[in-house]
Formats: C-alpha cells, structure tokens, sequence
C-alpha cells in the first residue's frame, strides 16, 4: 500500500485543505446575504467601496471609501476612539477578503488584486532586544521593499506612525514614508493626530484628501456618530478622556 498510494498522500491532504477552505467560504456566504461579491479586476491598484463596514462587528456604522487610482491616499483626522483604526481594519480586510473571492461587508466595491502592506500594533519585544520605535522601523522598511517590489499593486494601511519618538522627527518620517509609498504607485490610508500631515492635500499634483471622524462632548459624557466626513477635524478629545478616566490634570499643591 505504501509502495503504491504512499507518494499520494500528500496530494490528499492537499486536496482536503481546499475542501475546507472552499465549504468555509460557502458558510461565510451563507450566513451573510446582505455582504456583496466585490468586483475585481487585474488592473493597478485602486479601492472603491460603498457602504464599507467592518465584518467583525454586529452592526457596523458604514462608510464609502474612494482610492480610485494609484498613488492616492486618504489621511483620517480624528479624535480617541472616533473610528480611525477600525475603518483601516475594514479596508484592509476586505481588500484580503475580495483577493480570496469571499464577500465582503459592502453595498458594493471595486478593486484590483492588490497587495496589503499594514504598520498597525505594533509590539517591542524584550526577548530580541528590540524597541517599540525599532520594531516599526522594520516594519516600515519592509512596507517601502514590498511596494518597491509591486509597483502599483498595493494597499497600504498605515495607523499612527512612529508614535516611540518626538513630535517634529514623527512628522517628517511620517511625510517622507507616505511620499514614498505614493511614489511607487502604492494607494492607502494613514491615520494620524499630526494635523501638519494633512498640509500634503494642499500641495499641487499630490493626490492625497483629508477627512475626519468627530466626537460629541457634552460636559464628561462623549459620544461618536463613526462617520467620515471630508476636511480636517476641529476637536480633540485626550483630556477630556483622562478627565472621564479619573485622571486628574491640575497642578498638585506644593
């Protein structure tokens, strides 16, 4: 038997491992009519979603997201926990979602078979002597030789870059790295607290748009609609969430 069936086995398994991937993807189809086939084409990369949500989540507030051609971004502006970070996961999953052929939570996209590249939690680790800030060095310098690699061809999502150093270093890495990354054709979000940043939607030839999420503050109660708005956000909220935390922030008696 092993003689005859055992140079198969391999191929088995294999077989089984797609099985299962496929009667997954059937479940997940299954389980979510309201999600819709993505439309997606073998041209650069470009990212246009209507009513993007986020899958994880019961009932996501949705938003529409344009990346219509390479070397494009979108820098999202907005205060503590407005929803910054969960519209970059959104992006970012359904790009992975519409490249393996799984619906995805949208009224309706349209996109490339594009190559997400992610700077997003990032961790330090004592065990290879390695800092926060260095950790997203590397991470960094991997994002610039992927896209270098498949010009025109990738998605980036980038979620407040190198918060380990001060404000006016951040600011210029922050600007170099995304002129780079738009450079090789490379499309994506970037968000930020640096409102210096969004001074690039101002410059000519530079295809990059600001938008924003808000918060509503009335006395210590905050409230977040999760809308994207175009333009830059007018508020900030971290005091107000120190304050509500129990922090306090006035000067202590000498």
């Amino acid at each position: 038997w092993r003689e005859t069936y055992g140079t198969q086995v391999a191929g088995w398994f294999q077989s089984l491992a797609e099985f299962e991937v496929l009667s997954s993807f059937a479940g997940w189809s299954f389980e979510r009519p309201q999600d819709s086939f993505p439309k997606v084409d073998d041209g650069l990369c470009h990212f246009e979603a209507t009513e993007l949500g986020h899958p994880l989540l019961e009932a996501p507030v949705r938003n529409s997201v344009s990346l219509p051609k390479p070397g494009c971004a979108l820098i999202i502006t907005g205060s503590n926990m407005s929803g910054k970070s969960t519209l970059a996961r959104a992006i970012g999953l359904a790009q992975v979602m519409a490249n393996a052929g799984l619906p995805v939570c949208a009224e309706a996209l349209s996109t490339g078979i594009a190559q997400p590249l992610t700077s997003m939690r990032i961790a330090d680790s004592l065990e290879r002597g390695i800092s926060y800030f260095y950790a997203e060095v590397l991470r960094v310098k991997k994002l610039l030789e992927g896209a270098q690699a498949h010009r025109g061809r990738c998605l980036f999502l980038l979620d407040e870059l190198f918060m380990g150093t001060n404000t006016k270093e951040r600011q210029i890495a922050s600007r170099s790295l995304l002129l780079r990354l738009l450079s090789t054709g490379a499309s994506g979000v970037i968000t930020t607290h640096d409102l210096a940043l969004c001074e690039l939607a101002d410059e000519p030839g530079r295809s990059v748009r600001n938008v924003h999420f808000r918060d509503d503050a009335q006395g210590d109660l905050m409230t977040f609609d999760y809308r994207l708005r175009d333009g830059i956000v007018q508020s900030t909220n971290a005091l107000a969430v120190l304050r509500h935390a129990g922090v306090p922030l006035d000067d202590p008696e000498p």
